[in-house]
């Protein structure tokens, strides 16, 4: 069975898909901190770096965005498939976001843009019509085909979704008429706008969750707020009228507690995940990408060593494609897997994860197995991830997961007051606060004796809760 929970508060909207007891996909939003993707903007081209082939453009947010040129030809923004000349500082662009900024770098936009709907996506700067690949019934192919293409304009594309499967004609020309109007608004608010314009906002999660989530699997879409789940109803009665059914108003208390989503969710922090068969996954991240590091733990297995090992193997793989999905791991992912001893098991190994990177909404390409016996993964990241709004950097640790220890926290502070010393001696002696684990400790250790013999100052340890791990106050008496 499969559901999707929602949360909606006035500062939070939290959106949850569970299958079968298992959590498998999950998102919030934020009206503080909205996302950028999605959004299509009248900008203007601030800086052309020639040797990149890109550009960057203002479009009415603190950081310009970054956009990609290719060969130095652009769209115009009055003949969508025109060519023009290489771009130039000054001039006026329309783009869309299709990556949040990340750090110090701005978001990433572009010119090939994309106007999502509930049944098909319009492109109005292509002409190609393109089929989810999860269409498999070529029959069903060829007909959706034929409907978006006698319908969509001309110089314009689509691509045909997979909740557009089984639907009528009237549905999904419906859904085609209205993006377009949509298309021709942006074009008209692109006229009379500023130099630098918001022309459309993409839907926010409630919305995206109907679009994107609320497929023909689905079994029942619930929800906690009851303005939110008119709103939903309404929309539905428009595009899809015989799924309006599955939509529920939830009347608990708290909808992610009572289904287990909140449980689920404390374990994404955590950088162990365990197995059921008992072995368990280390996941850590650096800078430039993801290490995946499967381990066996308690599992011995009841076959011959190799077929033991290729069960826990697939059974970390189907745990990796989860949790990259739900912690919404992009860019490099490095999976080092417990050696196997035959190429049929690896080779079974890669597509068991290709077809579960199908699955995955951000586009997921297993690349292969290195000579070093690590599975190479890629994956496109274009949303600020949970983990980075739900957490920030520890203030102590400054993010390396480590304080020092009691021992050298000792060696630190006997540095700093021989420093002391060395200007002017503190005949009263010093006050030591510390942690209370680190001051029962380093009490232990007698680390101050020399200190004492030789510049003769008293040293007093004091326990405070107010003290961090690691670090240590210092003031003379």
């Amino acid at each position: 069975m499969k559901t999707i929970y929602v949360n909606v508060m006035p500062e939070e909207t939290r959106m949850a898909v569970v299958e079968n007891g298992q959590l498998m996909a999950l998102e919030l939003e934020r009206p503080d901190h909205a996302h950028l993707v999605g959004n299509i903007y009248k900008g203007q081209v601030q800086n052309v770096l020639k040797g990149m082939q890109a550009a960057f453009v203002d479009i009415g947010q603190p950081k310009n965005a970054f956009l990609y040129v290719g060969n130095g030809k652009i769209a115009s923004t009055a003949k969508a498939n025109a060519p023009r000349e290489n771009i130039t500082v000054g001039q006026n662009v329309i783009v869309q976001i299709i990556k949040d900024e990340v750090g110090t770098k701005g978001p990433r936009a572009t010119m090939h843009l994309s106007i999502p709907g509930r049944h098909v996506v319009l492109m109005p700067n292509s002409a190609y019509i393109g089929t989810s690949h999860r269409i498999e019934d070529e029959e069903e192919r060829k007909r959706l085909h034929d409907i978006v293409r006698a319908e969509v304009p001309e110089n314009m594309g689509c691509i045909i979704r997979t909740a557009a499967q089984g639907q009528s004609e009237e549905n999904i020309v419906k859904d085609i008429k209205y993006l377009v109007k949509i298309w021709e608004e942006i074009l008209a608010k692109s006229k009379l706008s500023a130099t630098s314009a918001m022309l459309y906002r993409d839907a926010d999660l409630v919305i995206r969750i109907v679009r994107d989530y609320l497929t023909d699997d689905v079994d029942k879409m619930v929800i906690d707020n009851p303005k939110m789940f008119k709103r939903v109803c309404d929309l539905i009665k428009v595009t899809s009228p015989d799924i309006l059914q599955r939509i529920e108003l939830y009347e608990g208390r708290n909808i992610f507690k009572d289904n287990g989503v909140t449980e689920a969710m404390e374990q994404l922090k955590g950088r162990i995940v365990q197995l059921k068969s008992g072995g368990f996954l280390v996941i850590d991240k650096t800078e430039a990408m993801t290490v995946i590091d499967v381990n066996t733990g308690s599992f011995v297995g009841d076959m011959n060593l190799a077929d033991t090992v290729y069960k826990l193997n697939i059974e970390a793989a189907d745990e990796i494609m989860r949790q990259l999905r739900l912690r919404d791991i992009g860019g490099i992912i490095l999976v080092d897997f417990i050696d196997m001893e035959t190429q049929q098991q690896n080779e079974a190994l890669l597509e068991r994860m290709r077809q579960l990177a199908v699955y995955d909404r951000s586009k997921t390409n297993i690349v292969d197995i290195t000579s070093l016996g690590l599975v190479e993964i890629t994956r496109r990241k274009s949303r600020k991830n949970i983990e980075s709004m739900l957490y920030c950097q520890c203030p102590v640790c400054e993010g390396s997961g480590r304080v020092l220890s009691p021992e050298s926290l000792a060696v630190k502070v006997c540095r700093n007051i021989r420093r002391i010393e060395a200007r002017k001696h503190a005949a009263d002696g010093y006050i030591l606060q510390l942690n209370p684990q680190a001051a029962n400790e380093i009490k232990a250790m007698d680390s101050f004796r020399r200190l004492r013999d030789e510049y003769g100052v008293d040293i007093s340890l004091e326990s405070s809760r107010e003290v961090m791990p690691g670090t240590y106050i210092l003031t003379q008496k």
